[in-house]
């Protein structure tokens, strides 16, 4: 029977992507307001500096079967009357240390996947969506499941003005009004 490394299982022998590949899903997060870590110092440092705050982490993917609509649904949470206080997102592929560190160290003896969201708090983890979880649902499933731990455990409001820039990108990016079925403010 061949033997496999967990380096082999993490992805950390393989290519990048090649970054024109990504691109468009980094921006996707990116300009939702998501902060891009891509060395282990950074992810230390975002759990490190945000002790007592809520952090929902994408751990992005280029897969189609479910990064299509990982993406889409976080960002869809964050028209919630309480969001977490961070957003941040890795790459799955291409920043590979990070990744690897931030799965030993914050997902210990969890199978490695991607995409998967994350949320956290001082290092516990409040709710963790697996890829087998995500790519049978949808945006808007993704994005009530998070909503819902979201009501449990968040106490920032959302500013009506994050609201209206990022029902704007919403659209623009999507082409679909998040809040169609809603009255607006």
């Amino acid at each position: 029977m061949a033997m496999i490394s967990l380096d082999s299982l993490m992805g950390n022998q393989g290519p990048n992507y090649p970054e024109q590949v990504v691109a468009p899903y980094r921006k996707e997060l990116a300009e939702a307001g998501f902060q891009q870590l891509t060395t282990t110092e950074e992810v230390d440092q975002l759990f490190n500096n945000n002790p007592g705050k809520i952090i929902l982490l994408v751990l992005n993917s280029v897969c189609g079967c479910s990064a299509r609509v990982s993406r889409p649904g976080a960002i869809l949470s964050f028209f919630n009357h309480v969001v977490p206080d961070v957003k941040a997102t890795l790459f799955a592929g291409m920043e590979k240390e990070a990744v690897a560190h931030f799965r030993a160290n914050y997902l210990p003896g969890v199978t490695p996947s991607s995409p998967n969201i994350i949320l956290l708090k001082d290092g516990k983890v409040l709710l963790h969506l697996q890829r087998h979880q995500i790519e049978t649902t949808d945006a808007g499933t993704i994005a009530d499941a998070l909503i819902e731990v979201y009501n449990q455990n968040c106490t920032r409001k959302t500013l009506e003005e994050e609201k209206a820039l990022l029902r704007t990108y919403f659209k623009q990016l999507y082409q679909v009004d998040p809040l169609a079925d809603q009255e607006i403010k």
